[in-house]
């Protein structure tokens, strides 16, 4: 079965923490980039951070400093730790991977993991 599987969502105040993990299925092979993005409630999906198999990561300017995207390719999962969270933070966040499944090369969304940010 292909498909994304996110943790570690839920309520967290402002200032607070977080860490979401996406692990992909087995069935996923040779994954190049890996991401996240978000979409807060009445805005569109946007960009929140990537990173290719070398390691090598973009961030969206307003999450600079605050968050850090790994992976560990051994198994397949990249990491989102989020600091310093704020109420604008709060959105639907999805784990996104680009790989193989079989002969054919492949976008793979996750189904998204909500984080609101709420005192």
């Amino acid at each position: 079965q292909v498909q994304l599987v996110e943790s570690g969502g839920g309520l967290v105040q402002p200032g607070g923490s977080l860490r979401l993990s996406c692990a992909a299925s087995e069935s996923i092979t040779s994954i190049d980039d890996m991401g996240w993005y978000r979409q807060a409630p009445g805005k569109e999906r946007e960009l929140v951070a990537t990173i290719i198999s070398r390691g090598s990561t973009n961030y969206a300017d307003s999450v600079k400093g605050r968050f850090t995207i790994s992976r560990d390719n051994a198994k397949n999962t990249v990491y989102l730790q989020m600091n310093s969270l704020k109420p604008e933070n709060t959105a639907v966040y999805y784990c996104n991977v680009d790989g193989y499944v079989g002969f054919r090369y492949l976008e793979v969304w996750g189904q998204g993991t909500l984080v609101p940010v709420s005192s």
